[in-house]
């Protein structure tokens, strides 16, 4: 039997923002009166923020579609109110970048969030975005976190409380960005096929609001419980989906099937190809590059995290397109796309923006860019996806695993051993380069790589491997987990 946390446990534990936003167990840590509290806090930051440059006093609140989700909201707009600014606040649920869009087109001071995104059912969380349509930089929740025991003074006149309607606005401006008609004149022909699983999320009724007509959508009602699992984009939640894609057969002879995953507040995304094989956005976005490039002429910096595969810099090569590399989580790559012209960044967990968009991972356009892809290409995702690889010469496997540690103890002794004797060689492998803005990426010999992060806030060591083959992938991770127990003992 299950034993749950003592109450004890989050009592004293402070509220601090990790790579997007704060996240907590609901009343545990992540209670009305904190909500309350970092919400209040936030909306005085933002006025700080970009009070100047937006001559704004709105803030955003929406949420997705987690237990209590609309009741937080209501409870930050009403703190936000209260402390003298005016609130949009959302009727329903819809996507985080859904009201990124929201801050940037209507003008205002940023938005408030109320969502866990992939974590599982006891959580919930509140993401801050910017005036600019992206999450906020480090320093802003910094400013957040500082402030937190701040008494401001009372506001002389409350804000409003509005509610809008996101949708419309959002939708509008996604399907401004590709060729509508083709891929709905593909449906409508049965050319193509498209199956969606929106994990009980925020991303429900998003594709067919979209493209205007019907789908095979999954999990399109509200479970709080997630199924007992979480409304994370990886196979071991997409067993009906895969299931039902590799047995479909199109009504039409070489009628092209794709299945698209969202997670819990439809930031990130994951697709299945016609034989109901999982891919990662480590597949997606090569594809997404050379498809933005080739059908629509775009151009600008690729941004990739230090977990990316190695066929993006090949891809971006092959288009004669600047790289940049950055730690992992997506504010790091919202950050580069304000100072660069960018055309994409990507992360591994399934995070995708675009700098012709908003500087923020928007799975519903990502979305979109694949169906069309498919329609444009005649090709089915894996087909599109070896093409690339024959002609970069470059084929490659990946993975992950994440590996809990004793203590914390255990975990500074780790830490100790990577910076004082770092591995020369893995696996039988000679390390060639050692990248250390987030962890330590050992470059191999062959072209492999391994990564060894730890998390900051937990005990636990997360290991990543790209390599010819699944099987060299797989030695590199037990070469990881050998170090890590042999050092940790």
């Amino acid at each position: 039997m299950a034993i749950a946390p003592s109450p004890s446990t989050f009592i004293d534990k402070p509220i601090k923002f990790g790579t997007d936003g704060w996240r907590g167990m609901m009343a545990a840590d992540f209670t009305f009166a904190r909500v309350q509290q970092v919400a209040t806090v936030a909306a005085q930051v933002l006025q700080q923020t970009y009070g100047a440059t937006t001559g704004s006093n709105t803030v955003i609140v929406g949420y997705d579609r987690r237990f209590l989700s609309p009741e937080f909201a209501r409870t930050a707009a009403e703190a936000i109110a209260a402390a003298g600014f005016d609130v949009q606040l959302s009727k329903g649920f819809a996507p985080t970048p859904a009201f990124s869009w929201a801050a940037k087109s209507q003008g205002a001071l940023g938005a408030v969030v109320i969502t866990a995104s992939h974590n599982p059912a006891a959580y919930n969380g509140l993401k801050i975005k910017s005036a600019f349509g992206g999450s906020v930089p480090p320093e802003v929740t910094q400013q957040v976190e500082a402030q937190l025991e701040t008494v401001f003074a009372p506001a002389t006149q409350p804000g409003s409380i509005a509610s809008f309607d996101p949708w419309p606005s959002y939708c509008a401006e996604l399907q401004s960005k590709v060729d509508l008609g083709s891929i709905q004149t593909a449906i409508a022909s049965g050319q193509l096929t498209v199956f969606a699983d929106v994990m009980h999320g925020a991303a429900a009724t998003g594709l067919e609001r979209l493209l205007g007509t019907a789908i095979h959508e999954f999990n399109t009602e509200a479970d709080p419980l997630f199924e007992g699992g979480a409304p994370e984009p990886l196979p071991q939640y997409l067993k009906r989906m895969l299931t039902a894609v590799a047995a479909y057969q199109p009504a039409v002879p070489g009628g092209l099937v794709t299945g698209l995953v969202f997670d819990g507040d439809s930031d990130r995304i994951a697709a299945v190809d016609s034989q109901g094989t999982f891919l990662s956005s480590q597949v997606l976005i090569p594809i997404l590059i050379d498809h933005l490039t080739q059908v629509h002429g775009l151009s600008g910096e690729v941004i990739k995290t230090i977990s990316g595969s190695n066929l993006i810099p090949k891809i971006a090569a092959l288009h004669n397109l600047p790289l940049h590399e950055t730690a992992i989580g997506y504010k790091y790559i919202a950050d580069r796309m304000m100072t660069s012209h960018a055309l994409i960044g990507g992360e591994e967990s399934g995070g995708v923006g675009y700098g012709h968009h908003i500087p923020e991972r928007d799975a519903l356009l990502s979305a979109l860019y694949v169906l069309e892809s498919v329609v444009k290409s005649g090709l089915d995702l894996s087909d599109r996806y070896r093409k690339l690889q024959a002609t970069t010469g470059y084929y490659s496997e990946y993975d992950r695993i994440d590996l809990p540690l004793p203590t914390m103890a255990v975990r500074d002794r780790l830490v100790a051993a990577l910076e004082n004797d770092c591995p020369t060689a893995i696996a039988g492998k000679a390390v060639t380069h050692c990248l250390t803005i987030d962890g330590y990426k050992f470059s191999l010999e062959d072209e492999s790589w391994l990564l060894i992060r730890f998390s900051g806030t937990e005990p636990v060591l997360r290991l990543y491997s790209e390599a010819a083959t699944i099987e060299e992938v797989h030695k590199h991770l037990a070469w990881a987990k050998a170090w890590a127990e042999g050092v940790g003992e």
